[in-house]
């Protein structure tokens, strides 16, 4: 609910770029991992459509973003069945939110937008659970116990969620001071907080390849 409230504190072009900024936390993992060579997804379109997500808004950008998204729909894993493994799951999800990023360029409102944000929350604590319910020990289990000691008031959630939480709180509120005419790449802020959340997805892709080799 808090984070919806943020949301709806933002002006539109904020809104979009908060979705934006979702999307980019967890563009390292989409990019690290090789892809089903039979789902015939094309990396070089999905970092187009990261990219064009953080450009400014206009229908210049949103026209390219929509050829993008035609694209990649065009790739055969629209058209069979998968049987995703765990790293694959979250390949899945996060295309499924670049194509919902697709439809907030369609219409006003923050429902999209709200979409977009909650999944990647919602990945963040879903990754936290495999992580809980591995037989292996994490390599940072220490640090990350640590770092939720040191978090009193979100103690209940798991370590990803709350620094998930951390990143997407830092991001709403430097938004209100980026120039209404730029994206996220054309602003030394934008570009921060850019970084911020590539930390945090460099992050997840390092857990993502501990699940891989432990065999989750």
């Amino acid at each position: 609910m808090v984070r919806i409230e943020r949301l709806a504190d933002l002006k539109p072009l904020h809104q979009r770029q908060a979705a934006a900024l979702a999307l980019w936390r967890w563009r390292a993992p989409i990019l690290a991992f090789e892809w089903d060579a039979e789902w015939g997804v094309d990396q070089s379109v999905l970092e187009s459509l990261f990219r064009l997500a953080a450009s400014p808004a206009g229908e210049q950008s949103d026209r390219a973003y929509r050829r993008a998204i035609a694209e990649l729909c065009t790739a055969p894993l629209f058209t069979s069945e998968v049987d995703p493994d765990t790293v694959q799951l979250f390949q899945l999800e996060t295309i499924s939110s670049l194509l919902t990023f697709g439809e907030l360029l369609e219409k006003a409102g923050v429902d999209e937008v709200e979409r977009v944000v909650e999944a990647s929350a919602g990945l963040a604590n879903y990754l936290d659970g495999l992580v809980e319910g591995s037989f292996s020990s994490h390599p940072s289990e220490k640090a990350h116990r640590q770092y939720l000691a040191d978090l009193p008031d979100r103690a209940s959630e798991g370590y990803f969620a709350s620094r998930h939480c951390a990143v997407e709180t830092a991001c709403h509120g430097a938004l209100g001071v980026l120039p209404d005419s730029a994206g996220l790449l054309d602003s030394s802020t934008g570009r921060e907080l850019l970084a911020l959340c590539e930390d945090f997805g460099e992050e997840l892709v390092t857990t993502m390849q501990w699940l891989r080799t432990t065999g989750h």
